[in-house]
């Protein structure tokens, strides 16, 4: 079986707040219809508490970090499916599940296994 990266982009929002109980209801129910599938998974904090890393010049040069998401957009990545699937067909019919795909997106990418 292959593995995908099912990224998903929303709304970034706090998904701890009580307006979200609903849509995160919706994501633990697809865990559980999932779980077979489903390796791993994360929920990520709002892109405000994101840190970006440069590295100027060359590997060795001086180190830039920029508090914050690295653009403004509508939509953030939020989080991430690591699925089992035998190939990209299934993975996609899985991502379709994900409530990302219905108002947001969802980016799908086989993942290279080292051996």
């Amino acid at each position: 079986m292959a593995q995908y990266l099912a990224l998903t982009y929303t709304a970034d929002v706090d998904w701890w707040a009580p307006e979200q109980a609903a849509e995160l209801a919706e994501y633990r129910q697809f865990g559980v219809d999932h779980e077979e599938q489903i390796k791993a998974s994360a929920v990520l904090h709002p892109t405000a508490t994101a840190t970006v890393v440069r590295v100027e010049g060359a590997r060795g040069g001086p180190v830039v970090t920029t508090d914050g998401p690295y653009a403004e957009t509508k939509e953030a990545l939020t989080g991430y499916y690591l699925i089992e699937a035998a190939d990209l067909e299934e993975a996609v019919a899985v991502a379709t599940k994900i409530p990302a795909a219905w108002n947001g997106a969802v980016e799908v990418r086989p993942v290279i296994l080292a051996k």
